[in-house]
C-alpha cells in the first residue's frame, strides 16, 4: 500500500508515497486511486483515502492538499483543505499533513528538524525547469528561516531516465547535464530524479541527508501508477508528510 522513506525515520515526522494496491477502485485506475483529478468515482478515491490514511496512522480530516497546475507556487499551509493552483505545500503546524499527488513527475519530501517544518513538492518537467524545489527551500528561508544544511529529503518515485524520452522542446529546458541522447533524431532521455535532486544539493542539503527512491512508475508498473505507459487512463498517488503533534 505504501513505501515509506527511511531518511526521515528518527524524527518526529510521518512521510510516505502511497502504491496503488490495497484500495477498491476498478481498473483502470486499480485499485488505490488517491487522485482526486481522474474519472474514477469520488466514493471511490474516498474510500481509497481513508484507507491510506489509516493505515499510515493519520486522522482521515487532518489532510491540506492541492489542485496541481505544473507551476512553481508555493502553498503555506496552517489547516487542513483543498486549495488550487499551488504545486509545493510547506508548513509548520503539528497534526497536519501535506501532500502532492503523482503518476511519473517526481515527488519531492522535505523536513528540517531544526525549525520543525515540512515540505511536499510535485516536480514535473515543467516543475523541474521552473526550479521548484529550489524555489520551495527559498520559500522554507522566508517563512521559516529554514536553513537547507539542517534539512532531510526524500526524491521518490517517478519515471525514470531509460523511460522518459522527451523532444527538443522540452529537453530546451532541461538541464543538459540530466539529458542523454534518444534512440530517435531530435529525442532525449530526461533524468528528473537527477535533476530534481541536483537542485536540493545545490541549495545546501548534504548529500548524506538524501534518499532517493530506486522505484520507477514505468518499469514498476504492478506496484506505481504510470500515466506514460497507461495513456493517461490510470490512477494517482499521494507522497504526503505531516510533522507529529508533540503529544504523539
Amino acid at each position: 500500500m505504501m513505501h515509506q522513506p527511511k531518511i526521515f525515520a528518527p524524527h518526529p515526522v510521518v512521510a510516505a508515497e502511497s502504491q496503488r494496491n490495497g484500495g477498491v477502485s476498478p481498473a483502470p485506475y486499480h485499485s488505490l486511486n488517491l487522485g482526486i483529478n481522474t474519472e474514477d468515482a469520488p466514493e471511490h478515491i474516498g474510500q481509497n483515502r481513508q484507507r491510506f490514511f489509516r493505515a499510515l496512522g493519520w486522522p482521515d480530516g487532518a489532510f491540506c492538499y492541492s489542485y496541481q497546475v505544473h507551476g512553481r507556487e508555493v502553498l503555506v499551509a496552517t489547516a487542513p483543505g483543498a486549495h488550487h493552483g499551488y504545486d509545493a505545500i510547506i508548513t509548520k503546524e503539528p497534526g497536519l499533513l501535506i501532500g502532492v499527488t503523482i503518476a511519473d513527475c517526481t515527488p519531492v519530501l522535505v523536513f528540517d528538524p531544526k525549525q520543525r517544518a515540512a515540505a511536499a513538492i510535485h516536480a514535473g518537467w515543467q516543475g523541474t525547469a521552473a526550479r521548484i524545489v529550489t524555489h520551495t527551500l527559498n520559500r522554507m528561508q522566508e517563512a521559516f528561516r529554514t536553513n537547507p544544511a539542517d534539512c532531510l529529503a526524500y526524491v521518490g518515485t517517478c519515471i525514470t531516465q531509460p523511460h522518459y524520452e522527451v523532444d527538443e522542446r522540452v529537453a530546451s529546458r532541461l538541464p543538459e547535464a540530466h539529458l542523454k541522447p534518444g534512440a530517435k533524431p531530435g529525442k532525449w532521455m530526461a533524468d528528473l530524479k537527477g535533476a530534481n535532486l541536483a537542485q536540493l544539493l545545490a541549495a545546501g542539503i548534504p548529500e548524506a541527508h538524501i534518499e532517493v527512491s530506486p522505484f520507477c512508475t514505468w518499469a514498476d508498473n504492478d506496484h506505481y501508477f504510470s500515466h506514460r505507459r497507461n495513456e493517461g487512463k490510470t490512477g494517482r498517488m499521494l507522497a504526503v508528510i505531516g510533522i507529529q503533534n508533540k503529544s504523539s
